[in-house]
């Protein structure tokens, strides 16, 4: 029992949950991001108007949400390829630092243009 605390506190572990519940939430996210482009086929006014909507403070913050997940989820994606084919197994700790920087540095990046 203890052993099995362990290893889901390990960062690897909490790598593999941020990787999957991203993708999730990503899958999730699809039918209204295919929703959205599809006003685009209802004529020019209802785009224009979809597009007036999404200037709402709350909007702005979800697509900074929507950019860590995928910045997360590419991040982790890479970090496993290169465990997968590359020799640095010693370097895992390392790995997960950096994916875990990129993506907040993306997400950050981001909202400063949003703002």
């Amino acid at each position: 029992m203890k052993n099995d605390f362990r290893a889901r506190n390990h960062p690897a572990y909490w790598a593999f949950i941020v990787h999957r519940a991203s993708g999730v939430l990503l899958a999730a996210f699809l039918p209204l991001h295919f929703w959205a482009l599809g006003q685009a086929l209802h004529g020019e006014a209802k785009l224009e108007t979809f597009l007036r909507w999404t200037d709402q403070p709350l909007v702005k913050l979800c697509e900074t949400m929507l950019v860590l997940l995928l910045a997360a989820h590419m991040t982790g994606g890479v970090r496993l390829l290169a465990l997968e084919f590359l020799a640095w197994r010693d370097w895992q700790k390392s790995l997960l630092a950096a994916a875990a920087g990129v993506a907040l540095a993306a997400g950050l990046a981001f909202l400063l243009n949003v703002v």
